[in-house]
């Protein structure tokens, strides 16, 4: 099996564990009455298994992503970068003063 492939499946499970652990962290704090929805109904099990699913997936992508941008090799160092476009040229804008006390008009 392709060594991508694998780093993808192991993502995938550690996205699953993640998000039972933050499923579980939402249901044991009854954070906004989520837990006590879910235990007061009938359909709580699929709601748990919906949130955990679609946690799994969120969370099994940015591990992935970590990982994948993780791989990346610099051949040479960065430098700083230099201005494509035009140049710029300052213009002066007159601007009066305002008078000690006394707001501006608009």
């Amino acid at each position: 099996m392709p060594e991508l492939i694998k780093l993808y499946i192991r993502s995938a499970l550690w996205g699953l564990v993640l998000a039972a652990i933050f499923v579980g962290i939402l249901l044991w704090f009854n954070i906004a009455n989520l837990g006590a929805l879910v235990f007061g109904s009938d359909a709580g099990v699929v709601a748990v298994l919906a949130l955990w699913i679609s946690n799994a997936v969120v969370f099994g992508g940015v591990q992935f992503g970590f990982k994948i941008m993780a791989m990346a090799e610099r051949e040479d160092p960065p430098r700083g970068g230099t201005w494509v476009g035009p140049e710029l040229q300052a213009v002066p804008v007159p601007a009066k003063a305002a008078q000690a006390g006394r707001p501006t008009k608009r």
